[in-house]
């Protein structure tokens, strides 16, 4: 699927009108901190508050606390200190089964013996729901996910989307105030990742319920989040909305899990001019940080030997044709820049070119290491 389709896809599910059948609840974490054994830090003084309905991210590496934060929430794992509530109610101390959240796994966690409607009504049925309500909510949730004739199949009839949609309606017909997501779309391939990423989104802003979603996968992240929370070592390092994540992050380890290579040292400045290995730059951001972030969808490549301010001469290295864009590797003074030119019928240079690399002084960022 085309990426920018499915962005502008998800922009707009996220402006649809909200169909709330429930009033949303907020989540706030005060001072959590969670370790395992003597040395392995997950958690380190956690503080977080998410909005009532809100599509919530927690994104970062293998082991940086995303997940052991999850299970904290669902009560799956207690926390050394600290204090969560949920909907302004302390649930601290309270047991996961009288929590009002539900999880959806990785795994999916679907009992294969069973058909779809008795996985979708077994929640229920614990619950002690008699079998006129049960059926009846399993028959609206299978219209609202959409899941047509599935609900009388087993789950080892169903593909991996068919299944994770499964998932997500059990976890949803029981009515909860939050919604936990544990990567539940990580094992699936992309094209069907990228389309249930915007289903799920849709599901989300339809009902208005608070979702909360671990993900180590920066795009899956951009494409469904209200906001992001990128951990490292059990600390939060940004929280804020995509867009401000992804174009001004706070320090290098957010800028480069985000996915930005370009990043270098400031030697030396003298106002807006900045120093850097590539040469002077001007740039209209120039805070205090000592590192500068150029983003490599904000650059031009022109031909040949081109002078002004922000104009760098450069010797195109590497370059890799991907259809809707090129990207490129490029020799700049005494380093190298990564810059990426889509391909509206324009001429692209080719490798061993010599070019003059241009960019817009509101579009470089310093930050910290």
């Amino acid at each position: 699927m085309n990426d920018s389709l499915t962005l502008d896809t998800a922009e707009a599910s996220r402006n649809e009108n909200v169909e709330t059948a429930r009033e949303a609840s907020s989540i706030e974490l005060h001072g959590l901190h969670k370790r395992f054994g003597r040395h392995t830090v997950a958690l380190n003084g956690v503080d977080l508050t998410i909005e009532a309905g809100e599509f919530f991210t927690l994104l970062g590496p293998s082991g940086c606390g995303k997940t052991t934060l999850l299970r904290i929430l669902a009560g799956l794992e207690e926390a050394d200190d600290g204090r969560l509530a949920i909907g302004g109610k302390d649930i601290t101390e309270v047991p996961p089964h009288k929590r009002s959240v539900n999880t959806v796994f990785q795994s999916y966690a679907l009992f294969p013996h069973l058909s779809v409607r008795e996985n979708l009504a077994f929640g229920l049925k614990m619950r002690g729901l008699p079998p006129v309500e049960r059926e009846a909510r399993v028959a609206k949730i299978a219209e609202f996910i959409k899941l047509g004739d599935l609900v009388a199949r087993r789950i080892d009839q169903l593909s991996g989307g068919q299944r994770q949609r499964i998932a997500l309606a059990r976890a949803l017909v029981n009515e909860p105030d939050v919604l936990l997501l544990d990567e539940p779309l990580s094992a699936l391939d992309a094209g069907l990742r990228s389309q249930l990423q915007v289903e799920l989104l849709r599901v989300q802003k339809r009902l208005g319920m608070t979702f909360v979603f671990v993900t180590h996968d920066q795009q899956e992240a951009m494409v469904m989040s209200d906001r992001i929370a990128v951990l490292n070592g059990g600390v939060i390092q940004q929280v804020g909305p995509p867009r401000e994540v992804y174009e001004h992050p706070v320090n290098a380890f957010v800028a480069r899990f985000m996915g930005h290579d370009n990043l270098y040292p400031i030697t030396a400045r003298q106002g807006n001019r900045l120093t850097t290995p590539l040469g002077e730059l001007v740039a209209d951001q120039a805070g205090e940080g000592d590192l500068l972030l150029i983003r490599p969808e904000t650059l031009d490549l022109l031909p040949g030997e081109v002078a002004g301010d922000n104009h760098l001469l450069a010797v195109v290295n590497e370059r890799l044709y991907r259809g809707s864009h090129a990207e490129y590797r490029l020799e700049v003074g005494a380093g190298t820049l990564q810059a990426t030119l889509n391909n509206r019928g324009r001429h692209l240079p080719e490798v061993g070119d010599r070019v003059t690399v241009t960019v817009a002084p509101d579009d470089l960022v310093t930050l910290s290491e």
